[in-house]
C-alpha cells in the first residue's frame, strides 16, 4: 500500500498566501508518510473579479505558485498533483490546467480542463467559464508512485466517456480536483464520485475547495477518496486541512476480477432512431 495525502483548501485572492498553504501542505504530507499529495482545482487563485484577478495571471514559466510547488516537491522528495491553476496560454487565452509534478520538481504531465462549467443554477448563481477559459482538447495518463493516474477537473466529473477513455488507457486512479458549488455538491458530488469509481473499477481521489472564499463564493468541500468497489475511504467534510488514505492497487485487481467491466466494454454502434 502507498499513502496519498489530500489537501482541502479555501483558496483566496492572494496567490502568495495560497502558495504558502500549498508549501506547508507538501511538507506536512511528506511528514505524514505520503508518497503523493493532491490539491484542489484553482489552488493558486479563487477570484471572480476578472479585473483584480488579471494582475495575478501569468504564463506557466512565470507562475510563482507553480514554481513554489515544484521547489517544495523537490525539497521534500514527494510527488504532487497540483489540481489546477489559471495560466495564460501562448495564444493569450486562459487554461484551467492541472499538473503532475514528481519528487524532483519535474512536471510529468499537464491536463487542461475539457468541459467548461456554463450553467444557471436555481439559486440564482450563474457561471460562464467559457467567458474566460479555453477548453482542453486531450486526455492524458501518467505513471505515479500510486499507480497510473488519469487527471480530470471538476465539471469533467459529469462526463463518463472521459473516464472510460482514461481507464481504457490503463488508469487505475482517477483524480478529480474541484471547486464544486454547494447546491450541486450536495445533490451530486458523492453519487458521481462513487459512480466513476465503480464504472472504471479504479480509485477516485478528489481534492476540493471548501467554505466561504474572499471573492464571495462558497464551495462544497468533502474531498474524497473512493476505492474501486465504490467504498468511501476518506470524506474530509467541510473543514480545510490535510487528510490521508492508503492506496492498495490490489483493490483494483479484486474489483476488476469480481465484475470485469473493462473486459466487457463494447463499442456502441450508431443509435437507430425508430
Amino acid at each position: 500500500m502507498t499513502r496519498a495525502a489530500i489537501l482541502q483548501m479555501t483558496s483566496g485572492i492572494d496567490p502568495a498566501a495560497n502558495a504558502r498553504t500549498l508549501v506547508a501542505g507538501i511538507a506536512d504530507a511528506r511528514a505524514g508518510g505520503a508518497a503523493m499529495l493532491f490539491t484542489p482545482e484553482m489552488s493558486g487563485l479563487v477570484d471572480g473579479d476578472r479585473g483584480r484577478a488579471a494582475a495575478s495571471l501569468a504564463h506557466e514559466g512565470d507562475d510563482r505558485v507553480l514554481a513554489a510547488v515544484r521547489e517544495e516537491a523537490a525539497k521534500q522528495g514527494i510527488w504532487v498533483h497540483l489540481g489546477s491553476l489559471a495560466v495564460l496560454r501562448e495564444d493569450g487565452k486562459l487554461a484551467n490546467r492541472g499538473y503532475v509534478i514528481d519528487e524532483t520538481g519535474t512536471i510529468r504531465a499537464r491536463y487542461d480542463k475539457m468541459h467548461l462549467f456554463d450553467v444557471d443554477l436555481p439559486t440564482g448563481e450563474s457561471w460562464r467559464e467559457s467567458n474566460s477559459y479555453t477548453a482542453g482538447e486531450r486526455a492524458v495518463t501518467v505513471k505515479t508512485p500510486l499507480g497510473v493516474l488519469g487527471p480530470a477537473i471538476c465539471y469533467d466529473l459529469r462526463f463518463p466517456d472521459l473516464f472510460r477513455a482514461l481507464s481504457d488507457a490503463g488508469a487505475t486512479i482517477l483524480a478529480m480536483p474541484a471547486a464544486f458549488t454547494r447546491p450541486t455538491g450536495a445533490a451530486h458530488w458523492h453519487i458521481l464520485q462513487r459512480a466513476r469509481a465503480i464504472e472504471a473499477a479504479a480509485f477516485v481521489i478528489s481534492a476540493a475547495q471548501t467554505g466561504q472564499h474572499e471573492d464571495g463564493r462558497a464551495t462544497y468541500g468533502h474531498s474524497l477518496v473512493v476505492d474501486p468497489w465504490g467504498e468511501v475511504l476518506l470524506d474530509m467534510g467541510e473543514p480545510a486541512g490535510l487528510g490521508f488514505a492508503e492506496i492498495d492497487q490490489g483493490r483494483v485487481e479484486a474489483a476488476r476480477s469480481r465484475v470485469p467491466v473493462l473486459k466487457h466494454r463494447r463499442a456502441i454502434p450508431e443509435v437507430e432512431a425508430l
